[in-house]
C-alpha cells in the first residue's frame, strides 16, 4: 500500500514538473511579447512591472528561496544513500533551479535588478496586504531572524544547515524532509500571494504552478517522514 500511494505522488509530481519545464520557453517568450518587451503582442506592448511591485518582489524574493532549497537537496544528496529520498532532492533541485531561472530571466527583460537592497525580504507581501513576511515559519536555534539566514517563510536558519551538513543515513533524511516541509510551507504562501497579487498573467500561473507542486511534494514528505517513525514539524 504504501509502494503503491508513494508511486502515485511521484506520477503527480512528475507531471506537474513536466508541465512547467515545457512551458518555461513560451512563458518567457509570452511575457517578453513579439517585440521583446513584457507584455507585448506585437504592436502595443504593456509596461513592465514597478520595482517595487508585487511581480518584482516575488520574483526576486522567489529567486532566494529557490536556491536555498537547490542548495539543501545536493547536501542531502550526499549524505544519504536511500533512492526514494536521493529522487525527490534530484527533482526538487532540477525543477526549482529551472524556475528560478524563469524568475531571473523576467526581471532581466523588465529591466529589473535581481538584487534591491532598499527593500526588506518580503516587502511586497507586507504592503499589499499588512502582513509581515520575512522570518515567519522559520525553526531553529537562531530564532528566525534576518542575521540567522532565515529571512523568508519557511527558510532554513544557518544553524539548520550546518546540522544538515553534518548529519547522515536516517538522522539527514529526516531533518532535510522536515526542513524541506517548512521550506514548501513558506513557499506555498509565497506563492499563493503572487497568484494573488501579481499582474503578469504568465507569473500569476507560474506562482500557481508552485502551490499545486509543492502541495503534492509535501504530501510526499510527510508520507516519507511516517515510515521513518518521524513526522513534520508543528
Amino acid at each position: 500500500m504504501t509502494l503503491t500511494l508513494t508511486r502515485t505522488h511521484w506520477v503527480s509530481i512528475a507531471a506537474v514538473a513536466l508541465a512547467l519545464l515545457f512551458a518555461g520557453a513560451a512563458t518567457v517568450a509570452s511575457a517578453g511579447g513579439d517585440d521583446g518587451h513584457p507584455g507585448g503582442h506585437g504592436g502595443g506592448a504593456a509596461a513592465a512591472p514597478a520595482a517595487d511591485s508585487a511581480d518584482a518582489g516575488f520574483a526576486r524574493d522567489m529567486a532566494v528561496h529557490h536556491q536555498q532549497a537547490v542548495e539543501m537537496s545536493f547536501v542531502v544528496r550526499d549524505r544519504t544513500q536511500d533512492e526514494e529520498v536521493r529522487r525527490l532532492a534530484y527533482d526538487i533541485a532540477n525543477t526549482q533551479a529551472n524556475q528560478r531561472g524563469m524568475l531571473l530571466g523576467w526581471l532581466d527583460l523588465w529591466g529589473l535588478p535581481k538584487v534591491d537592497s532598499g527593500a526588506e525580504p518580503m516587502a511586497w507581501m507586507e504592503q499589499a496586504q499588512g502582513k509581515g513576511g520575512h522570518g515567519d515559519g522559520a525553526h531553529g536555534d537562531d530564532g528566525g531572524q534576518p542575521d540567522s539566514g532565515a529571512v523568508m517563510p519557511g527558510m532554513a536558519t544557518r544553524a539548520e544547515l550546518d546540522r544538515l551538513a553534518k548529519a547522515s543515513g536516517k538522522q539527514a533524511e529526516v531533518l532535510y524532509l522536515q526542513l524541506m516541509t517548512d521550506h514548501h510551507q513558506g513557499g506555498v504562501a509565497m506563492a499563493e500571494g503572487c497568484a494573488s497579487l501579481c499582474t503578469v498573467p504568465q507569473e500569476k500561473a507560474l506562482a500557481q504552478g508552485m502551490v499545486d507542486a509543492q502541495q503534492s511534494e509535501m504530501d510526499l514528505m510527510a508520507d516519507l517522514l511516517k515510515k521513518r517513525g518521524a513526522a513534520p514539524r508543528p
